[in-house]
């Protein structure tokens, strides 16, 4: 997960790789995040820098996996590489998302956090959706009360607004071919 300007940027870059390689149809897009959900903002940040301490007590203590390094240092692949770019730029971006997770474990998978009540959480996911992103991923920090509090809280929010975009675009392409 990356901040949605420079997500817009990638949609577009592969939009138009997919394009230039002779395909018809857009591939699909997807986004993967590690929420960190409370009932309230304020536990929920809470939260958020109890998560951090952990994983960098962890990487202290060598039981974080580090991506792959090259012989400077910093991590082989780009979407590593891209993930500690954006902790380096800044900790908050958008409506919900946080960088200290990558930054803490050296950019490894998918760890930029979405922080904040199930409601915020769930509004920024349809933030990415917006962008086109069609496949949204998630897995907490803690693995199990994590599902459990995401596939309670987060998910019904998601699918409900999901739902309410696709027929309103289902409703402006009938209109559309009806005035065309």
């Amino acid at each position: 997960g990356e901040p949605l300007a420079e997500t817009a940027e990638q949609i577009g870059a592969v939009e138009a790789a997919a394009k230039a390689a002779g395909r018809t149809e857009a591939p699909r897009i997807q986004v993967a995040f590690r929420p960190i959900i409370a009932p309230t903002e304020e536990l929920a940040w809470e939260k958020a820098h109890r998560t951090v301490g952990a994983i960098r007590q962890r990487r202290e203590e060598g039981l974080v996996r580090q991506p792959r390094r090259s012989s400077r240092g910093n991590p082989e692949n780009t979407g590593s590489q891209r993930l500690l770019a954006i902790a380096e730029a800044g900790e908050r971006y958008d409506r919900a998302l946080w960088t200290p997770t990558a930054a803490a474990t050296g950019g490894a998978g998918n760890s930029n956090a979405l922080v904040g009540t199930p409601e915020t959480v769930a509004q920024a996911l349809l933030d990415y959706y917006d962008l086109g992103v069609d496949i949204l991923s998630a897995r907490g920090y803690d693995l199990l009360d994590d599902a459990i509090d995401f596939g309670r809280y987060v998910i019904p929010i998601v699918r409900e607004e999901v739902a309410k975009r696709d027929a309103e675009r289902v409703a402006r392409g009938a209109l559309a071919g009806v005035n065309g």
